[in-house]
């Protein structure tokens, strides 16, 4: 479960887009309950106006994440793919959860075009899966997370890339860092590093 993080995700500003490129922390999910950790800790994040991308391809389990963060929330009932409804709204106690999924979006302007624009107003935390799909044209997330499946890990693991674009988010990785998803490097300029 080993991640290694890189020193320049710091910076004094809300967002870090204005800075190079985060480079993102890089690991291993080993199974179900490794994604039901790292959703524990993401969940104590969360907060309205969170924004959270997850990329990968097809059965890389970024629903599944969905669905432990959702359970670390609180929530008791079905979590459903929203790939037909490209959205599936959650009403929990601390705050709304707007779920997308993008994969099945017309053309990169659909989101606006289909009103989805207003779950970025800040008043929500939004989940999308699939931002790829809409172009560029999403505000930048506080986390994103890629996830991918790897023919030389088993079956149910996953390559795991994390980057963070805000303070916020940067907490949130360094929470995902302190929690175990990594060795700790005598530098603390150094951050982490896969063992």
């Amino acid at each position: 479960m080993g991640l290694s993080h890189h020193p320049n995700m710091v910076s004094s500003s809300p967002r870090l887009s204005a800075l190079p490129a985060p480079s993102p922390a890089q690991g291993v999910l080993k199974g179900l309950d490794a994604t039901r950790a790292l959703a524990e800790v993401i969940a104590r994040y969360l907060a309205p106006g969170f924004r959270l991308y997850l990329s990968g391809d097809l059965g890389s389990g970024k629903t599944a994440l969905v669905r432990e963060l959702l359970r670390s929330l609180g929530h008791r009932g079905r979590v459903a793919s929203p790939t037909f409804a490209l959205i599936e709204p959650y009403n929990l106690s601390r705050f709304e959860l707007h779920h997308f999924d993008f994969y099945r979006l017309s053309h990169p302007g659909a989101w606006r075009d289909a009103g989805f624009e207003e779950s970025f107003d800040g008043r929500a935390v939004v989940v999308v899966e699939w931002p790829e799909q809409a172009g560029g044209g999403l505000p930048t997330p506080d986390l994103h997370l890629s996830l991918a499946i790897d023919p030389q890990l088993d079956e149910n693991a996953r390559r795991l890339s994390i980057t963070a674009h805000s303070e916020l988010g940067l907490a949130c990785l360094s929470a995902v860092l302190d929690a175990g998803f990594c060795d700790r490097v005598p530098s603390p300029h150094s951050g982490c590093a896969a063992p």
